[in-house]
């Protein structure tokens, strides 16, 4: 017999070891080079193993009974922890910053996950595990990536053209007038990777969600498919978070007098 519905591999914990045992190539390199990210790929390597298989035995058990309040739980968890991760990545951060990334991701994340399920993909319950719960993960994690990226050149803008910003306030400029050229600057450079990787996927590379597809023996076509929709889905999301950031650190940093204020 032969054919792509014939063929399925199936991976063995001895498989894993194989692959693992790779990373002896990147720490030879790491060593020979003295780039010292010997202990950070080492940690990074025990992480991915560890956090995807305890996730992995989660997502079983929740597959499993399929409970809507345990399925917003994980994605409520996936949210808090995104929005955590955005902030953690910006360096020069304020108080409030952390509230400002959750909104950011969690409003975008959110509503354009709940399009695709309830919209574009019908599922039916809309709580269904093998469908929410991967698609939120995917936009929850390039949406912190370009809200971070965001986030972190508009606060740098603002603190070093402080002096530009406060010279056409006092020209009459109104506050939004003063920032529109960094605030622009800074959403274009949050989806950046979002838009090298549209123009290149199919001819350069293979996503990660699509290779998956079809190593696991889903129709090509199919696969393609959801990848589409998948990459709409991330631009949507990422473009949403990356304004909502932009504006929301904009409010931040005027004061009701329309003052530029530098919060601690």
């Amino acid at each position: 017999m032969s054919g792509m519905d014939d063929m399925q591999v199936f991976l063995t914990y001895g498989d894993i070891a194989l692959a693992s045992s790779l990373i002896v190539i990147v720490l030879i390199v790491s060593w020979k080079l003295r780039l010292q990210l010997t202990k950070t790929l080492l940690i990074a390597a025990i992480r991915t193993v560890v956090q995807l298989s305890f996730i992995g035995l989660i997502l079983a058990w929740i597959f499993a009974r399929e409970q809507w309040y345990e399925v917003l739980l994980i994605l409520t968890i996936m949210t808090l922890i995104a929005g955590s991760a955005a902030k953690n990545r910006v360096k020069r951060t304020y108080k409030g910053l952390l509230t400002d990334t959750l909104l950011a991701v969690s409003a975008s994340a959110v509503l354009v996950t709940a399009i695709a399920i309830v919209m574009i993909l019908k599922v039916q319950p809309w709580y269904t595990p093998q469908f929410i719960i991967p698609i939120l993960g995917l936009i929850l994690g390039n949406s912190l990536t370009a809200i971070s990226l965001t986030s972190n050149q508009l606060i740098e803008t603002f603190h070093e053209q402080q002096g530009r910003i406060e010279m056409m306030l006092s020209l009459a400029a109104r506050p939004f007038e003063a920032v529109h050229e960094p605030i622009r600057t800074a959403i274009v450079n949050g989806m950046t990777p979002t838009l090298n990787s549209m123009l290149v996927v199919g001819i350069v590379s293979l996503p990660g969600m699509m290779t998956g597809q079809i190593l696991a023996g889903a129709d090509p076509t199919q696969a393609v498919r959801y990848q589409i929709i998948t990459m709409f889905l991330i631009c949507v999301s990422s473009t949403l978070g990356c304004t909502i950031s932009a504006l929301l650190i904009y409010r931040r940093f005027f004061n009701k007098k329309k003052q530029l204020i530098l919060p601690q």
